[in-house]
């Protein structure tokens, strides 16, 4: 297979990679995938710990998935969706409207998560245009926040090593604190605070709400911030916000959704309907490139107009509603009801939290979260006063060379080491993961 990595590094360019890694390290060769494991060219096999991306829920070549794809090819592989439509999206949105929080009833389709959120900002922006309510087109965000690689997605984002060489191409938009309770930037303890990190927000609807068209936010874990966990009081209190100053809440489920933190959707964890929901990633398992972003009637009708009226949501993707992705969906929402996922997951979850805490008592643990099926040790310096690992000492690059080398495929983000596990993952399996993950943190050398 060497001719093939060969061909890899001379054509491919992979993302968020420095390339020149490569030089010394060579990407892993996929030869094929089974359940949670990934096997090389070279006879060796991993652990998948990070779900693929967070996307794999169900493990990798499910026969439920497999079949739902070769029935679908049968019959149609892909059609515009502009003035025609299909049986697999029919009943996917029928599906995805009765699972989905209380009161969103419509659902549009594009292809990833970038695009999810970017239809919802637009849908958002637009609304109120067609209200006839002007300047109402600024967004909220969190200042840690990730929602996409596109520029109106990283307009809102904040995590400077993705988005600061691009800021030329943002628009503005306004930036409040994250619920980060490890480095509370309230200077609180949330052992006793109120949830103060939300009087940021409040002050700033308080002032701006009528040029503010919508909140933009990952409930309850962000993902490319760290796998950051915030309390699920923060998102009630501030979903509450966003109906009292008449502002749109955008949930960006892209990484959350599917069961991932244990619900179905994160918003289920602080009862909160949004206005937007936005999903990709789990959607389908990760088996195909697709998105949707679901919304209310309320939103919907403002868009519902004479076409004279100039209201129409000019807004679309050339693979909106495929098909053979909306049969990969209908499939992965079918092996939930068949496999009991959730309750899996719940035990999961139980097990990964009791199975972490050891990993306290880590000299360069700062702190060790988790929720549903996701556990992130945050490495630090120094543990009395949280100081982090800097870029340049780039701890989490030794481990994921030594993951490689112990079965598991670890991929860390700065001094952020996790893991994201399939939600069919089994005891057995999830006890041999931490023990290997245990036994890599313990015997790593960190800079001083």
């Amino acid at each position: 297979m060497g001719r093939f990595i060969a061909k890899d590094l001379k054509f491919n360019w992979h993302p968020y990679t420095q390339m020149k890694d490569h030089e010394a390290l060579p990407p892993v060769f996929v030869r094929r995938a089974s359940g949670i494991k990934l096997f090389d060219d070279k006879g060796n096999w991993y652990y998948d710990t990070i779900s693929s991306w967070w996307c794999n829920l169900h493990g990798h070549g499910h026969p439920h998935i497999l079949k739902a794809i070769k029935e679908q090819l049968k019959k149609i592989d892909h059609v515009m969706f502009a003035g025609f439509t299909h049986e697999p999206t029919v009943r996917l949105s029928e599906k995805l409207v009765s699972i989905a929080p209380k009161g969103l009833s419509r659902v549009f389709y594009s292809d990833n998560g970038s695009t999810a959120v970017e239809t919802a900002m637009k849908m958002s922006v637009q609304y109120w245009a067609n209200k006839g309510i002007k300047n109402k087109n600024r967004f909220v965000s969190l200042d840690m926040g990730y929602h996409g690689d596109t520029a109106g997605t990283m307009s809102l984002g904040g995590v400077d090593l993705f988005n600061k060489v691009f800021a030329p191409l943002f628009f503005k938009a306004y930036k409040v604190p994250t619920p980060y309770c490890y480095r509370c930037p309230m200077g609180k303890d949330r052992k006793s605070c109120s949830i103060d990190c939300v009087r940021p927000l409040e002050e700033l609807l308080k002032k701006n709400s009528k040029r503010i068209c919508a909140f933009v936010l990952e409930p309850m874990l962000m993902g490319a911030a760290g796998m950051v966990i915030y309390p699920k009081e923060y998102l009630k209190k501030a979903a509450a916000l966003c109906g009292k100053y008449n502002v749109h809440l955008i949930a960006d489920e892209v990484a959350s959704g599917f069961g991932r933190t244990g619900r179905m959707f994160a918003c289920a964890h602080a009862g909160v309907s949004p206005d937007f929901m936005c999903l990709s990633k789990g959607l389908t398992n990760g088996v195909m490139a697709f998105a949707a972003t679901l919304t209310t009637e309320k939103v919907f009708s403002a868009f519902y107009a004479p076409y004279g009226k100039r209201k129409t949501f000019y807004h679309g993707h050339t693979f909106t509603a495929n098909p053979v992705a909306c049969s990969v969906a209908l499939a992965s929402l079918e092996i939930f009801e068949k496999e009991k996922t959730l309750k899996n997951a719940a035990e999961i979850s139980s097990l990964l939290k009791k199975g972490l805490q050891k990993f306290k008592m880590l000299p360069h643990a700062g702190d060790v979260r988790c929720i549903g099926t996701v556990g992130a040790i945050e490495l630090v310096k120094d543990k009395k006063t949280k100081e982090p690992f800097s870029f340049d000492d780039r701890v989490g690059y030794p481990v994921y060379k030594e993951g490689l080398k112990n079965n598991l495929i670890l991929r860390p983000m700065g001094g952020v080491v996790y893991l994201c596990l399939p939600l069919c993952v089994t005891e057995p399996r999830l006890r041999s993961i931490l023990s290997k993950f245990y036994g890599i943190l313990s015997k790593m050398k960190y800079p001083s």
